[in-house]
């Protein structure tokens, strides 16, 4: 099994940055992708950004592309998700999820189902 936790979530106003962190523990051996998504009041949970734990490679949704930056800390098991230039549209809880399959397609990235483990979510407010 894997746990998730998320951390660093808050209130911010708009313009400002915030970095979520996202730390795995169990069999963290045996993960391979992990990702950010939110969900916002009223609306669907979506992808936010991916990261391939072995070759570091990236993925973002277009509403968050040159604004977050996703990386990760293989010595701590820990997936981070540096937010700038903050949107009250940004408003969400933020999840991390692990999957221990290499996804590579955007298509699969952004799939939740592809996504075994999932953390319990941080709160992110942008305030206007």
């Amino acid at each position: 099994q894997v746990q998730l936790v998320e951390s660093g979530g808050g209130l911010v106003q708009a313009g400002g940055s915030l970095r979520l962190s996202c730390a795995a523990s169990g069999r963290t051996f045996s993960l391979d992708t992990m990702g950010w998504f939110r969900q916002a009041p009223g609306k669907e949970r979506e992808f936010v950004a991916a990261i391939n734990w072995g070759y570091s490679t990236t993925y973002y949704a277009d509403s968050v592309k040159g604004r977050f930056t996703i990386s990760r800390d293989n010595a701590k098991n820990t997936v981070y998700l540096q937010m700038n230039s903050l949107k009250p549209e940004d408003t969400a809880v933020y999840s991390c999820a692990a999957s221990q399959v290499r996804l590579e397609l955007p298509t699969t990235l952004k799939t939740q189902k592809n996504y075994a483990y999932w953390g319990q979510g941080t709160q992110v407010t942008v305030a206007s």
